[in-house]
């Protein structure tokens, strides 16, 4: 048996033989630069390398010694991109440990200590302030209302930090032969570790909306002009849908698990009512996942943070084999019950421990019990991959994190 087969059982539904784990795979379920040079400490590796991948996330790509360390049974197609030595510099976390950035990134030293990133034009996309582990965005390109025509679409989007700035591979997407280089670098990554392989590729359309309009005015967009976010969502659909046809003839037979991404919840709630949900996205998402399947054998993964109860049956209906990171502590996410109504048609990829009040501020033995109990509750029948509710973030004690990984290999 192979880490991607324990993966891959679990996926397909089936209780696998060891409790499949990701630390990296995706950026929504790694580890804050801070908490990697704290958790290599704690494993008692003393090399000083931490590559941040994900620069306005500030995470990092792990190394295989940890991913060893760890039985680490997932990994990034990004990895095998940046891959020497001189593709990354050196630099100073918050906390004044070190890290590397990749080459291409060079924020600015404002005079009052901010990190701040901007165009060619001199505008700010991105500040990270003082003592802050990640960056802002500062640049919202239809902020004064909707343009009225999409034309200069793809050029407005990259004013937006989170694709300006986007991880590995997609930093490497204006090099000579990308796609043929994907493919190779896919395919060597896939039989080399064994371990299962995702590739993340965005196709955001609410948080697309949010990230161009600002998210209080696209919350009121969707209620008082839904015909102008209509408008934008099919501008947006293709490009996504252009970019998922070279995805696929790529690498729709060398990766596992395709990941989308696209926040719908709060921790009280939705963002907006089940209805406007089926409306406006669900026909659209349906549309991104039958490409997907249609052209590949990759499994569709839709990371979404929040409270999603209420939409957790039209997820399943619009084509997602993979939710994440199933945020327990939000509104409605009672786990037993997203389980018992939801197990044998979705797969959880998280829930393993809660980020914000458990990981980083209970006793080890109380993160050990909890992650042993999450287990317990998602694992049976298969339909589960253990990672955090979301990023292992800077203040996690490292004998929190020790517990936490203890907890997983200890299972099975």
């Amino acid at each position: 048996m192979l880490p991607r087969d324990y993966v891959m059982q679990s996926v397909n539904h089936r209780e696998p033989d060891k409790l499949p784990l990701d630390l990296g795979g995706t950026p929504s379920s790694g580890i804050s630069a801070i908490g990697y040079n704290k958790l290599k400490e704690a494993l008692g590796f003393e090399d000083r390398n931490n590559k941040i991948y994900d620069v306005v996330q500030q995470v990092s790509q792990p190394e295989e010694n940890v991913l060893s360390a760890l039985e680490v049974d997932v990994l990034c197609i990004g990895r095998t991109f940046n891959e020497k030595p001189g593709d990354w510099y050196d630099i100073s976390l918050a906390d004044g440990s070190l890290a590397q950035y990749p080459l291409w990134f060079k924020p600015v030293r404002e005079p009052n200590g901010d990190w701040t990133v901007r165009d060619d034009g001199g505008s700010m996309l991105a500040r990270m302030p003082v003592g802050a582990t990640f960056f802002d965005q500062t640049c919202f390109p239809y902020l004064d209302g909707y343009p009225d025509t999409y034309k200069d679409l793809a050029e407005a989007m990259n004013k937006v930090h989170w694709q300006r700035l986007a991880h590995s591979p997609w930093d490497n997407a204006g090099m000579k032969g990308f796609w043929e280089e994907l493919r190779r670098r896919a395919l060597a990554l896939r039989e080399s570790s064994g371990r299962a392989v995702i590739i993340t590729c965005g196709c955001n359309l609410f948080e697309w909306g949010t990230f161009l309009r600002r998210m209080d005015n696209f919350l009121m967009d969707i209620y008082a002009e839904p015909g102008e976010v209509e408008r934008l969502l099919d501008a947006l659909m293709d490009i996504h849908l252009a970019s998922l046809e070279k995805v696929c003839a790529a690498v729709g037979d060398a990766v596992d698990i395709l990941r989308f991404g696209d926040d719908l919840g709060m921790g009280t709630g939705m963002f907006m009512s089940a209805e406007k949900y089926r409306t406006l996205f669900k026909p659209r998402h349906a549309k991104l996942c039958d490409y997907v399947h249609r052209h590949s054998s990759m499994k569709t993964f839709l990371h979404s943070c929040g409270s999603i109860y209420p939409i957790m049956a039209d997820l399943v209906e619009a084509g997602y084999d993979i939710i994440n990171p199933v945020q327990t502590s939000a509104a409605e996410m009672d786990p037993k019950i997203l389980k018992r109504e939801f197990g044998k048609d979705i797969v959880f990829w998280g829930g393993g421990v809660n980020t914000q009040t458990v990981l980083n501020r209970a006793k080890p033995g109380e993160v050990y019990d909890y992650a042993r109990r999450m287990i317990d509750i998602f694992l049976k029948d298969g339909g589960f991959v253990f990672n955090t509710e979301h990023n292992i973030m800077p203040d996690v004690p490292q004998e929190n994190m020790l517990a936490l990984y203890r907890a997983v290999k200890e299972y099975k």
